[in-house]
């Protein structure tokens, strides 16, 4: 529920402020609150550019379209989720299943944070990143990936770490800016569904 939330307050191109802080509102490019899912539903309405970044716990048929109709935006040949999938994804103990939802209560984004333990540390990805193509442009990405890192330190992980096509450029360059680095190494596949030649 909303009693476990915490305010978070965008002010301005890359600086946060907790609840109370930082003034009033009124030249945010967006406000952000981090709450668990499962509070009052409310009817799609269009967005004023205000979105929720949430912590999926509980599995509805909100979050459930919201995905069906992400998911395809990020891959075409991706299976859609269920609701079972995605119930396992938030249950999981490594995975964190985040959403972007609109001023209306619609999914319009959602980013995966998977936090592991090796024995060299705390390792933290960031997966399956995506914004809905009618919210691109809000910062909902980057509001869901500075929510992401900070759950990542929050955990210990000393770095984070994430993959992006080269065809994604606006995604390519959000990184970037948010101090991502090309890191100089081979990122490997081994396609386990593919028939043996």
């Amino acid at each position: 529920g909303v009693g476990r939330a915490r305010a978070v307050v965008w002010v301005g191109r890359g600086r946060w402020c907790g609840s109370g802080e930082g003034g009033g509102v009124g030249r945010a490019r967006a406000v952000v609150w981090v709450e668990a899912v499962g509070g009052p539903r409310r009817p799609p309405v269009r967005s004023t550019g205000v979105v929720r970044i949430a912590e999926v716990t509980d599995i509805d048929d909100v979050v459930v379209e919201g995905l069906v109709r992400l998911v395809p935006q990020l891959s075409s040949s991706a299976s859609l989720p269920t609701a079972d999938t995605l119930a396992e994804v938030a249950a999981a103990p490594v995975t964190r299943l985040l959403v972007a939802r609109d001023d209306g209560g619609r999914v319009v984004g959602t980013l995966t944070l998977a936090v592991f333990r090796i024995p060299s540390g705390v390792r933290a990805w960031i997966e399956d990143v995506v914004t809905d193509e009618a919210a691109r442009g809000q910062g909902v990405g980057e509001s869901l990936t500075r929510r992401a890192v900070e759950l990542a330190a929050q955990a210990g992980a000393r770095s984070v770490e994430l993959t992006s096509r080269p065809s994604r450029e606006a995604a390519n360059r959000l990184y970037a800016r948010m101090g991502f680095q090309r890191r100089d190494t081979n990122v490997y596949r081994l396609d386990l569904a593919a028939e043996p030649g």
